[in-house]
């Protein structure tokens, strides 16, 4: 027989191997593999385990592992044919098989506390591999390089317990942001952002809270506002006014900037959690961060089930897919646990002695290698005595057959099964918990048991203490003063078997009870909550709340511009409403839910259902013989008429709206109804008598009344002046015009509202423009601009670019204008359902740059759309375009171009636009002039310049003056 080998001593101190009485010495890669086999002896070490902690900073092969096994076997005098102290695992890694000898007494540990890189928290076992990879998209972000990753898997694969190692291992260096979102599921759509909501919650209440709240305030104010948590009511109260009129592109781009100037402090890791859960306004943002190309040192990390998303049909799905193949993100796929992964969980488990390989096989072919699976596994085989310790080792007195017939068919039972060994009031305290979330306060799931607050706490917490179902959350302070403590199922199967679990009857009485705590516990504030409450009152077939909770969910989501969510809560009231009788007050709940509705689908661009929802609304408010709900409806029906270009539609629904206002007698609702019947003529070249309905909305929006939006997004007093401004610049009548523009500049100046203010300057600069004053109109269009921007109200955007376009075009900024109005014209045609904005404008930048066929172009286009419009002002400058464009051509077709004149100059005259009339006259004049034909030169001149005198149209005066000596010489 061969001679047993010589027991073995490792020496920390000396970092000295001793064989039997024999003294080696090694390489430090070599001890520090040496170290680790030693320390976990009979074990399996895999390879990335042992890479990790020999190079912990460093990437490296293989093969510098087999350098440091075959070292360690020389100095002992070992074979890998024979192994007597370092066996080979094929594919996985090694085990230190040989005696060890006692250490001595006072020696230094093998290994330190930890056992992942150099002073970091332990990582998750089985998952070292996984761990270094996420690690390895942290040095990327650290670098500047941000990166977004999605760590998949089936339902309890360890996606949570991965990244809890690598948060801790991350925050250990004290070097980052770390923040952590959970997505939930909900009734309905979930909230909008909740998951970012609450990882920016933490860091607004983290160590470094004050700097935190400072970047928010000056980089993303309206989620600022989102935090009321974090805010004093005069510093909300600011931030409203500063962020009316937000949209999403305002959402996602102020979540950006400050994610980046987060970045620009320290690196952040932002952790969202079971993305397949995730509401669409938080998707939304993953992709545009993902997107952005400024470089930001930002580790964005996502979990989500694959099964979920594809069986739920849920727009993750959709989302992945295109920043994977854009190159925006990259996945790590948990998959099962390899065998010897599951083996040093086991060992984890079971501290001691290793189990022998037949267990570990069995329990690894009977669980998968899935690790929920196998730790519930291994705590019911010990709690059920089936493994039991004894004389050192452990045993299966029933053999293997016993750990078979103990495995479940299912997690579920196997859940279940523990379930039923907690005491009755543990039992009790979990179902009312489960119906609370899979995150709960403890004050909610009192209510639920009609039990003591403090009692329910100390039973949540012996839970904790046991790791069985729950886990230890934090304070929960409710804003009727309420404080203590939360729990959370350590695992949504938990949440979801208990829930399960519970008859019908039962489960419904918990969710009121339960609903009406959280009602009474947020007082005021319980739109904070309403979707929370709409889903518990839904469960509790309280039906008067659902549909009160989830308007109040769906007017949320519409205050952060997440028009998908609102949309989706609106419609689920309107499907609850039908589970009320119907009354009149259920009738009139379900109007404004209609209409409510059609707010939320507008910005989506779905105009369709947005005419279907303002039809259903009408039929609805006509059979209750509503005429101010009804004079609402028309109100905007007539809007989103004129958006269409149906502009006879749009006042005959103005005009149905004021029959209905004179019913009420509500005069605003009048005013508003003149607003938009002068917004459905003046498309039309009806400028006279746009003027009378807007100066009848100048009327009665007067006083303190010009400064209240009344439901607008610009406050309808400057809107109303400023198309008053519009309206007589067309006229010619500038001084009137003027007048107008500046009162509407006043008011928006005494709101300090940003979009009013941009309204007002578009107005006066547009004027000025048509008057040819460059040094007036170009300052006001700029400042307009700047606005639009600031206030983030891109659908003003295509408005005022026609005109600050036109104002660069005149003053020689060719280039500019043509980029500016070539932006414009492509953001007026992505908007679904509008036609393409005034191409006028850019028709004449190209024209002035020499690209007579991109203009040519644009002026037939824009003509035939105004034709089918009916929008005869449009009509008029397009034919005039396609004059200047003709009398350019080489040779010039000046017959066609003076058809083209006369046509523009008849439709002028007809609709009283003396500015273009003047144009008009200028332009046949050069034509005639250019022909040699000096008495129609002559004449045509002379008519302009008595008309550019009349209006003060100086800059045009000069030129018409310039042209007439010309043909006089």
């Amino acid at each position: 027989m061969p001679d047993s080998p010589a027991a073995v001593r490792l020496d920390p101190t000396n970092a000295r191997l001793w064989r039997g009485t024999e003294a080696r010495r090694l390489t430090p890669q070599a001890w520090a593999v040496l170290a680790v086999l030693v320390a976990r002896a009979g074990q399996l070490v895999t390879k990335e385990t042992l890479l990790q902690t020999a190079w912990p900073e460093t990437v490296v092969s293989d093969a510098a592992l087999v350098v440091c096994i075959r070292e360690i076997r020389q100095a002992l005098g070992d074979t890998a044919r024979t192994p007597q102290y370092v066996e080979t695992v094929h594919r996985w890694g090694y085990r230190f098989i040989g005696p060890l000898a006692p250490p001595e007494a006072g020696a230094a540990p093998l290994l330190p506390a930890t056992t992942g890189p150099a002073g970091a928290p332990p990582t998750a076992l089985g998952r070292e591999a996984e761990l270094h990879q996420v690690h390895g998209w942290l040095t990327q972000a650290q670098g500047g390089t941000r990166c977004v990753g999605f760590v998949t898997g089936e339902a309890g694969i360890g996606k949570t317990t991965l990244l809890d190692a690598f948060v801790a291992q991350a925050a250990a260096t004290g070097t980052l942001w770390l923040a952590r979102g959970q997505c939930i599921e909900h009734y309905g759509a979930g909230e909008a952002y909740l998951p970012v909501l609450e990882a920016l919650g933490q860091l607004c209440r983290g160590p470094e809270a004050a700097q935190v709240l400072a970047l928010l305030e000056q980089h993303a104010p309206l989620w600022l506002l989102q935090l009321p948590a974090v805010l004093r009511p005069p510093a909300r109260e600011a931030l409203q006014r500063q962020v009316q009129g937000a949209t999403p592109e305002r959402m996602l781009r102020e979540c950006a900037e400050a994610v980046e100037a987060l970045t620009a402090v320290r690196p952040l890791v932002l952790v969202l959690e079971d993305l397949h859960w995730s509401d669409q306004a938080t998707l939304a943002l993953v992709a545009y961060l993902a997107q952005r190309r400024a470089p930001a040192r930002l580790l964005l990390l996502g979990t989500y089930r694959p099964v979920d998303v594809i069986v739920h049909g849920h727009p993750l799905k959709a989302v992945k897919t295109a920043l994977t193949l854009h190159g925006h993100c990259v996945d790590l796929v948990l998959a099962v646990l390899p065998a010897p992964a599951v083996a040093a969980v086991v060992a984890a488990r079971l501290p001691g002695p290793a189990l022998p390989p037949a267990v570990v096989e069995a329990l690894h072919r009977r669980t998968d290698g899935h690790p929920l699976f196998l730790v519930q596994l291994v705590e019911a085989l010990r709690r059920q005595g089936v493994l039991v310790a004894e004389a050192g080792r452990w045993v299966l007195p029933g053999g293997l057959e016993a750990l078979e017939a103990v495995v479940p068919e299912s997690l579920r039972a196997l859940i279940e099964q523990q379930f039923d060994g907690l005491s009755p009031a543990q039992q009790q305290v979990l179902a009312a918990a489960s119906v609370a979330g899979l995150g709960w306060p403890v004050a909610a799931v009192a209510a639920g048991v009609e039990a003591d607050a403090e009692q329910v706490e100390a039973w949540c917490a012996e839970l904790a203490r046991q790791g069985q179902f729950v886990q230890a959350g934090g304070l929960v302070a409710w804003p009727d003063g309420t404080v203590g403590g939360s729990y959370r199922f350590r695992h949504a199967l938990y949440q979801q078997v208990v829930y399960d679990r519970l008859p019908v009857g039962q489960r419904m009485r918990l969710h009121q009870r339960i609903g009406l705590r959280v009602e009474a516990g947020y007082g005021e504030r319980v739109q904070e909550v309403a979707a929370e409450l709409a889903r518990h009152f839904a469960q509790g077939r309280d039906y008067a709340r659902v549909v009160e909770y989830l308007r109040q969910a769906g007017e949320r989501a519409l205050m952060r511009s997440a028009c998908r969510e609102a949309m989706a809560y609106f419609e689920q009231a309107l499907r609850a409403l039908a589970h009320l009788p119907e009354t009149r007050e259920t009738r009139e709940q379900a109007i404004d839910l209609w209409l409510a509705l059609r707010s939320a689908l507008q910005p989506l661009g779905d105009l369709e259902r947005v005419l279907m929802c303002l039809r259903t609304a009408e039929t609805l408010a006509a059979a209750l013989d509503d005429p101010r709900r009804l004079a609402r409806i028309s109100l905007v029906l007539s809007r989103y008429f004129s958006l269409m270009g149906m502009y006879n539609q749009a006042s005959t629904a103005a005009q149905r709206a004021l029959t209905f206002t004179a019913a009420s007698g509500d005069t605003v609702l009048q005013a508003l109804a003149n607003l938009n019947l002068g917004l459905a003529y003046q498309p039309q070249g009806d400028y006279r008598r746009a003027i009378a309905c807007y100066g009848q909305t100048v009327v009665v929006l007067d006083g303190a009344r010009c400064r209240e939006f009344f439901g607008q997004t610009i406050l309808p007093a400057v809107n109303a002046r400023a198309h008053l401004a519009w309206c007589h610049a067309e006229l010619g009548t500038f001084a009137e015009g003027s007048a107008f523009g500046n009162e509407g500049l006043q008011i928006a100046e005494a709101v300090e509202h940003p979009g009013s203010l941009m309204v007002a300057f578009w107005g006066l600069g547009l004027l000025a423009l048509r008057q040819g004053d460059l040094h007036r109109a170009l300052p006001q269009l700029e400042r307009a601009m700047r606005l639009c921007h600031e206030a983030d109200l891109p659908m003003w955007f295509p408005a005022i670019a026609v005109e600050l376009g036109a104002a660069y075009t005149l003053g020689g900024r060719v280039a500019d204008a043509v980029s500016l109005l070539t932006r414009a014209l492509e953001q007026a045609m992505k908007a679904s359902g509008s036609r393409a904005n005034n191409s006028v404008s850019l028709g004449e930048a190209h024209l002035w740059a020499g690209h007579l066929e991109d203009a040519h172009t644009l002026a037939e286009s824009t003509l035939g759309v105004a034709r089918e419009h009916q929008e005869c002002g449009r009509q008029a400058y397009a034919l005039r375009l396609l004059g200047e464009i003709t009398a350019r051509r080489d040779p010039p077709q000046s017959a066609q171009a003076e058809v083209y004149y006369r046509q523009a100059l008849a439709l002028a005259e007809e609709l009283g636009m003396r500015p273009l009339q003047a144009h008009c006259h200028r332009d046949l004049g050069t034509l005639y002039a250019m022909i040699g034909q000096r008495e129609q030169a002559r004449a045509e001149l002379s008519t302009a310049m008595e008309l550019y005198r009349a209006m003060e149209m100086t800059l045009w005066l000069s030129q018409a003056e310039v042209a007439l000596v010309q043909v006089e010489r």
